[in-house]
């Protein structure tokens, strides 16, 4: 019953076919188990027919929230998380929610969380650009529940559209939260920095959802996407070990030339985020400037003597 709950919690709607298979067991084995849960108060409807399921209602009395010991540690962890990430004055709302979890869940679990809170903290990112909580909210609501969603997006070449998509899934990556969504009018999958999306608006109509690995869409995105800056670099080092240095958003097309040497292409929005990836790089051995645009090949020069000059008298 509490995978049930579980899978419940998760999503608007489940089918009784969906649950079963799921879980493991007959549908007959989930409607008595939602008798089990009715009959303990928790609100859960079903409607039949063809469209028809089981959802979890909403309500003022329901009873302890159930989680295992290890879902109790993942939410206090994500709470402490999101006191220092890049959501718009979430370290009040995340400190004041894990007090209050504290308080429904069963007694056995309450000071492993009370220990993780007092003990644990985020320091936020300088510089992390910050996300409406109430827009991200809405964008979760529209993924978890396959409803087309409208909005403002302010980019950094067309300025500001308005989009209308089917919201797929959101990801972090570097502090900083991204929206996959398939757009109709492109007939394409695009990725919405969620910083930059502004009058959110669910269009109230459902979709079918499409399959894609999103994680894996994200960072091949950010191989393949031409920037306005670029450097490329022949590097005395295999490419396993140049593609273990990457971090970030910054991620590099590289090409093994032999087992101990490859060409790696760099692109970002400043020279500044190509400067610390060849610097990175720098420490695996030598490697040539085969190709950069006029600014970063300026910025990486400029470092170069900096660095030279500053510690020419060090010993």
């Amino acid at each position: 019953m509490l995978r049930l709950l579980s899978l419940l919690q998760s999503r608007r709607e489940w089918s009784g076919h969906e649950l079963a298979d799921r879980l493991g067991v007959t549908e007959r084995t989930v409607r008595r188990d939602v008798e089990r849960l009715r009959s303990l108060d928790y609100p859960v409807t079903g409607t039949t027919g063809t469209a028809g399921g089981y959802r979890l209602g909403s309500g003022t009395h329901l009873p302890p929230l159930q989680l295992d010991d290890d879902e109790a540690i993942a939410v206090a962890l994500g709470l402490v998380g999101a006191a220092g990430g890049g959501v718009s004055g979430m370290a009040e709302s995340s400190m004041s929610a894990l007090a209050k979890l504290e308080q429904v869940l069963p007694a056995r679990l309450r000071p492993q969380l009370a220990a993780v809170g007092s003990a644990a903290e985020a320091i936020p990112r300088p510089g992390v650009p910050q996300v409406d909580p109430d827009a991200l909210a809405v964008l979760a609501r529209c993924c978890r529940n396959h409803e087309i969603v409208a909005f403002d997006y302010h980019g950094r070449q067309r300025g500001t559209t308005r989009r209308r998509v089917e919201p797929h899934q959101l990801l972090t990556l570097s502090w900083r939260w991204y929206l996959l969504a398939f757009d109709p009018g492109r007939d394409d999958w695009r990725i919405f920095r969620v910083d930059r999306i502004t009058s959110v608006s669910p269009a109230l109509h459902r979709f079918t959802p499409r399959v894609l690995d999103g994680p894996s869409y994200l960072l091949e995105s950010f191989v393949s996407a031409q920037y306005e800056h670029t450097v490329v670099l022949t590097v005395e080092a295999s490419s396993v070990d140049v593609t273990s240095t990457f971090e970030g958003v910054v991620r590099g097309i590289v090409e093994p030339l032999s087992p101990s040497s490859c060409k790696v292409r760099f692109s970002a929005d400043s020279p500044a985020m190509l400067l610390t990836q060849v610097a990175a790089i720098a420490h695996l051995g030598s490697f040539t400037v085969d190709q950069a645009t006029p600014e970063t090949a300026a910025l990486i020069t400029q470092t170069g003597e900096r660095l030279t000059q500053a510690f020419a008298g060090f010993r």
